[in-house]
This record gives structure tokens, C-alpha cells and sequence, in this order.
């Protein structure tokens, strides 16, 4: 009796374990609005999880790549968006792993910030007499910010370990807390400014280092969060690098292998409708010369939500979806092959200009956030780096458009400016909150992670947490969605 009892138990516990894991019926098509990282990303980690029998279709109104861009310079392309990336980005390096891309070869370069009159700090070819001068100036404030950079970063690398597992979260709060607890949600709601000064960081270095990166990297001051203003800062650590060919590569190969539809259309709405015993997404979409729609079980959208970013109108739904408060923050890219005016940046003789990268601080003389010497995506083993006195390809980020007149303060000469206008990043002190992920069942919203901090693998990491909730949700394994205390619990099952 005991026996078969004992049999008839273990036939129980192992038919759980069997339903446990029985997979729903698939979804027959998916949408994801957005062929940029974020978008691409999101299509290549769904066709992961839900399998080749789905049909995936991307739709992407402009070029595959969105903010990942670049323009051509004597038939050669230079990078205008996301052009770098940090060795611990371990969905991007991956990617390049599994896509068959290389990583672009570094050129050195040295660094100087410019107030508007001198330059307040100089990079030369010496560390430690770099790292003396800095001491000098600002104590030990640079040690005190990598130290914070470096234990932020080091939580945040669990969310590698969390997607493994196949956890996910459904708002970025959860995300951010189950990283970092309450420390981390604070750091999106308090200054990066004020935060360092608690520190014991230095209002000189706040001013000149701090601003100088947030500038360059985010186009704002100190006065973003703090989160945000880590990210900035673990933009310009050592061991940076970019895609070889051009970082816009790893959006088009990320969609060939995730052999994917994709439709150079641009999206007007989503409407919610009935389909039997359930709910489709209708996604309507146009061109120039015509339009459709078509249905979906999952949608995923990978575009900014935004009132200056969107056109797409959302019906059926009876908590209405209107775009998210907010701005993004205006980024304009000038591309300029010319001679720079080194004498503007108090150096007679071009020869004797040392700086590939020139930084600003705030300041009402100054018109640009950086200017820097780049180069070409592709880079030969000959390539150098052109003389200070020689023509160039120079980057320049600015607030505004550059006037003939302010072209001629930076440039002695120039053979030709390319401009991109972009809308680049949140503007993060217009508005509070972070957007949600789940706008509706099996209605996801990737862009959301940006209002925490906007990087390449920000949507990465987003994009992947979207696939892992879209699945459990579908799926109904609820118990890889939002678990409290991770960390504890993936360190008892390994």
C-alpha cells in the first residue's frame, strides 16, 4: 500500500512538473515598431524565445539602424550617432560575437576642456603626470568617481545573470530595484551633482569634468539624475570601442538572422480588436503612395512615445494611451571636413595643437558641446591619425544649428559640413517618472528604459527583458516575472 501510494505520488509530482512546462500555443505574428537597436534587438531575442514558426514583422520608417547612423566623407563613412561602446556591454559584444562582426581598431587620442578662454585641463602622452595634475586640481575626486562608477556598474551586471535565467521584470522600477535596491531608484531621481558633492567630490571638479562628460555624452548638465550621469561617466573609461564598418551594422545583421519581415512603412495607429475569444493588435501603416494594415498578437514598440517623436494613435483601448510627458533633448551633429582654427583655442601655431577631443564646460562664450577629430568606420592597418595642420573630418555637437560665422571661429577653412539634426536623448529634468513596459496585455513598450538612461545597450538590455516578458506572459510562467530577491535566489539554484 505504502509502495503504490509512494508510485502514485511520484506519478503526481513528475505530471506537475510536466504541465509546469507545457508551452500555450504560439503567437502566430508579432510587430515591433522600430529597426533601431531597440527595435532590432527586441526582433532577434523574440525569434529566440518564441521559435522560427512566428512570423516577425519590423516595421521601420526611416533606415534600419534609427539613431545608429553615418554619413560619407570622401567615400568614406564616419559614425553621427552611437558611435561608442563599453567593453562590459555584454549583449553588444555578443552580438558582434554571434553576427560574424569586428571590433574597429582605436586610434589615440588626447583630450583638453575648454571653458571658453583656456583650457582648464590638458591630457598629455604621461599618466602619471596626468594623473598628478588631476590630483592637483581636484584631489582625489577622481577616485571617488570611478570607485561609485565602478559599484554602480558592478549591480547593474546582474541583470546579465537575471536575463540567463530567463527573468524578467514589467516596469523598470522593478528592474532598477531588484539591481540595486532603493540605492538605485534614488539615483534616478537625485542629481548626478548632488549626489558627487555628498561624496566629498569637489564643485571644481563637478564643474569642469563632470559637466565637460555630460555634455559630450548627453548634451546637459550635472543637474541630470545620477544614474544617467554614471552612464556618461562609464562612457569615457578606458577600453571603449566601436563595430567595424559602422555600429549601425549589428541593427541590419541582428534582423537577417532573426529572418524577419521588414516593412519601410510608417506606422499611423494600433486599435484593439476582437478576434474569436480574442485580442489582436490592428497596426495600420503608410507611404507615400499607399497604406494598409495588418494583425497581430504581440506588438512591440521601439520608438520614442513622445509628443515631438510620435505620430501613432492608439484605439479600442479603455484606459486611453496618449504620448508620455516629457522632451528629448536636440542634439545637432555637424560633420566638417576642414582645417580646425587652433588659434581660437589659444594655440598660434596649428602645429603644435596637441587635442583630438575638445570638451566644454558650461559657459556662455561657448557655443558647442565638443568637438572632436573622428574617424572613418573602417580603419587599415596604414590608417593614422591627420597632422593638427592638415584637413580633417571633425564632429561637432551642438545645442543649435552652426551659423556661417560660428563655422568660421572653430574652422579656418572647411571643404564641407554635414548636418544631422537629431532628437537623441531624454531630456531628463522635463518630466518625472519613468514611461511603462506593459501598455496593454501583450502591448509592450521598449523605450522607457531611456528615461533611466539612454545607451545602446540600455536597449539591449530592455529589448531582451521585453522577449523574456512577452514570453512568460504568454506562457504563463509567472514566476520568472518580477521575483524578489534575485541575487539570493539564482546564487540557491546554482
Amino acid at each position: 500500500m505504502a509502495v503504490g501510494a509512494r508510485l502514485a505520488l511520484v506519478f503526481l509530482i513528475n505530471t506537475g512538473v510536466i504541465l509546469c512546462h507545457l508551452e500555450e500555443t504560439p503567437p502566430r505574428n508579432i510587430a515591433v515598431i522600430g529597426a533601431g537597436i531597440g527595435g532590432s534587438s527586441a526582433a532577434y531575442f523574440l525569434r529566440q524565445k518564441f521559435g522560427h514558426n512566428v512570423g516577425i514583422d519590423v516595421y521601420e520608417k526611416g533606415t534600419i539602424g534609427g539613431r545608429l547612423a553615418t554619413v560619407t566623407v570622401n567615400g568614406q563613412q564616419y559614425e553621427t550617432g552611437g558611435s561608442v561602446i563599453h567593453p562590459l556591454n555584454l549583449h553588444m559584444q555578443e552580438f558582434v560575437k554571434q553576427l560574424g562582426l569586428k571590433h574597429r581598431k582605436g586610434v589615440p587620442e588626447k583630450v583638453g576642456i575648454f571653458n571658453g578662454e583656456h583650457f582648464v585641463f590638458e591630457e598629455t602622452d604621461w599618466y602619471l603626470q596626468d594623473m598628478f595634475k588631476l590630483w592637483w586640481r581636484y584631489g582625489f575626486g577622481l577616485l571617488r568617481l570611478q570607485m561609485w562608477v565602478e559599484e554602480i556598474l558592478e549591480k547593474f551586471m546582474r541583470i546579465y545573470k537575471y536575463q540567463t535565467h530567463g527573468y524578467a521584470f514589467s516596469t523598470v522600477e522593478e528592474m532598477m530595484q531588484s539591481l540595486g535596491g532603493e540605492r538605485f531608484i534614488n539615483l534616478t531621481q537625485r542629481s548626478v551633482a548632488e549626489t558627487l558633492q555628498e561624496l566629498g567630490i569637489s564643485q571644481r571638479f563637478v564643474d569642469e569634468i563632470v559637466t565637460a562628460v555630460t555634455r559630450v555624452n548627453y548634451g546637459q548638465s550635472p543637474s541630470m539624475p545620477a544614474f544617467a550621469g554614471a552612464v556618461a561617466m562609464a562612457g569615457v573609461q578606458s577600453g571603449l570601442w566601436a563595430v567595424e564598418g559602422g555600429n549601425k551594422l549589428v541593427c541590419s545583421r541582428l534582423l537577417e538572422s532573426a529572418k524577419v519581415r521588414v516593412i519601410h512603412n510608417m506606422v499611423t495607429s494600433i486599435s484593439l480588436e476582437q478576434s474569436g475569444d480574442k485580442a489582436v493588435y490592428q497596426v495600420r501603416y503608410e507611404n507615400e503612395n499607399e497604406g494598409g494594415y495588418d494583425f497581430y498578437d504581440i506588438v512591440v514598440i521601439a520608438t520614442p512615445l513622445h509628443h515631438e517623436t510620435t505620430n501613432i494613435t492608439f484605439n479600442g483601448f479603455t484606459s486611453p494611451i496618449t504620448p508620455f510627458p516629457g522632451h528629448y533633448q536636440r542634439m545637432i551633429v555637424s560633420v566638417v571636413h576642414g582645417y580646425l582654427n587652433s588659434s581660437y583655442f589659444g594655440f598660434l601655431d596649428p602645429k603644435l595643437f596637441p587635442f583630438a577631443v575638445i570638451l566644454t564646460v558650461e559657459s556662455p562664450k561657448l557655443f558647442m558641446f565638443s568637438t572632436g577629430s573622428i574617424c572613418p568606420v573602417n580603419i587599415t592597418a596604414k590608417y593614422r591619425r591627420k597632422q593638427p595642420q592638415e584637413a580633417a573630418v571633425w564632429k561637432v555637437f551642438s545645442p543649435e544649428p552652426l551659423s556661417r560665422e560660428q563655422l568660421k571661429t572653430i574652422f579656418r577653412s572647411y571643404y564641407s559640413v554635414q548636418v544631422t539634426d537629431w532628437l537623441a536623448y531624454p531630456q531628463y529634468n522635463s518630466a518625472k517618472g519613468i514611461p511603462p513596459i506593459v501598455l496593454h496585455d501583450n502591448l509592450y513598450y521598449l523605450n522607457g528604459v531611456e528615461w533611466t538612461a539612454s545607451a545602446m545597450e540600455m536597449s539591449a538590455i530592455a529589448a531582451k527583458n521585453i522577449a523574456l516578458l512577452a514570453y512568460n506572459r504568454w506562457n504563463q510562467h509567472l514566476d520568472l516575472i518580477d521575483q524578489k530577491d534575485l541575487v539570493h535566489k539564482i546564487k540557491t539554484e546554482l
